[in-house]
């Protein structure tokens, strides 16, 4: 899930709904490279650079204030020592329920389903594995109000995800996504996130920072940074820049 959480600024996702009748589109480019694989104790040189690209659309609405819609799904190319590929990603569906909310906390349920397609619809899988996914999600964040503090943000935020995926044709999996947010004035956020899982039965295991600084055009924003990946097993050593851009209507 992109875990794009914005609480107190003009984009939302993550935790923190949108209000009933609002949307909010998201378009991001990644260009994922590795030339290593972790492995169990280290890392190994890859035969030949893996290679993987994404552009991906992420739509949400406001069906009601606690009730959101949403809609994933990409195009990705790539290669790697055993095969090029080029073609759809999983398509996604689901909604998410604010179950709680206050002031400065929110917890939100997410429940969507996944149709796999001819890309990589797991990062340790070859492309076209798998068929389709379950992914029932917890999603609970926090703004931090720092006005009071000389040394701290004005605005801040922090935002937890625990995800399980039952899937067909590739092993279920575990995930865990953090993000921790502040904004710089009116106008400027930064945000380092960190995405990681596991695969049931001792399988692969992944995890990814990513730091990225999102500018607000008012019912635009831009968004850009680095995502590498920093440990695992059975996954490439993957880094390469991120660039989004978000609309709101």
């Amino acid at each position: 899930m992109l875990g794009l959480a914005g609480a107190g600024t003009s984009a939302f996702a993550g935790a923190w709904n949108l209000p009933r009748g609002q949307g909010q589109a998201i378009v991001k480019y990644e260009d994922m490279r590795a030339d290593q694989s972790f492995v169990t104790g280290g890392k190994i040189d890859l035969a030949a650079e893996r290679v993987d690209r994404a552009a991906s659309l992420l739509v949400e609405y406001g069906l009601s204030d606690r009730l959101n819609v949403q809609f994933k799904g990409d195009w990705q190319s790539g290669r790697d020592d055993y095969a090029n590929y080029e073609g759809r990603g999983p398509i996604e569906i689901g909604t998410r329920w604010q179950a709680w909310r206050d002031d400065s906390g929110v917890v939100a349920i997410y429940g969507g389903y996944a149709q796999a397609g001819s890309g990589r619809n797991a990062g340790y899988a070859p492309p076209g594995a798998g068929d389709h996914d379950w992914e029932m999600r917890l999603l609970a964040g926090r703004s931090i109000d720092g006005s009071g503090v000389n040394w701290a943000p004005r605005r801040s935020f922090v935002e937890a995800q625990v995800a399980r995926r039952w899937r067909d044709g590739l092993p279920d999996e575990v995930r865990v996504d953090l993000t921790a947010g502040v904004h710089l004035g009116e106008t400027w956020m930064v945000m380092a996130q960190g995405f990681g899982g596991a695969v049931d039965d001792d399988g692969a295991r992944w995890l990814s920072v990513e730091v990225t600084a999102v500018r607000d055009l008012g019912v635009w924003s831009l968004q850009g940074g680095w995502r590498q990946a920093v440990a695992g097993r059975d996954t490439p050593v993957a880094g390469g820049p991120v660039i989004g851009i978000w609309r709101r209507f």
